[in-house]
């Protein structure tokens, strides 16, 4: 299932809500170096929590590219629905 992402018209950009994936970043980085600094660098335990982060990340920025910027005429349409360049007719 591919989910799309709401576009602000005003400025064609993504609109900003609070993520869970940013929060879970956060968290998880936390996680990690206390983590760390308990079992030492060198642990196991630290590189799984250190992959647990590059992993989010990973997910951060694949969601990032399957956002939707609407063209200019999409923001015009929405805008502007009665528009002729907008107007779809059945044939």
């Amino acid at each position: 299932m591919k989910t799309v992402e709401r576009v602000d018209t005003t400025n064609n950009s993504p609109i900003t809500q609070p993520q869970n994936i940013q929060q879970a970043i956060l968290a998880a980085l936390t996680q990690a170096r206390q983590v760390c600094d308990q079992q030492g660098d060198n642990s196991p335990e630290c590189a799984v929590a250190w992959d647990r982060i590059e992993e989010l990340q990973a997910q951060n920025a694949h969601q990032q590219q399957l956002k939707h910027y609407l063209t200019s005429l999409e923001s015009y349409c929405e805008r502007y629905p009665d528009a002729v360049e907008c107007l779809i007719y059945d044939l």
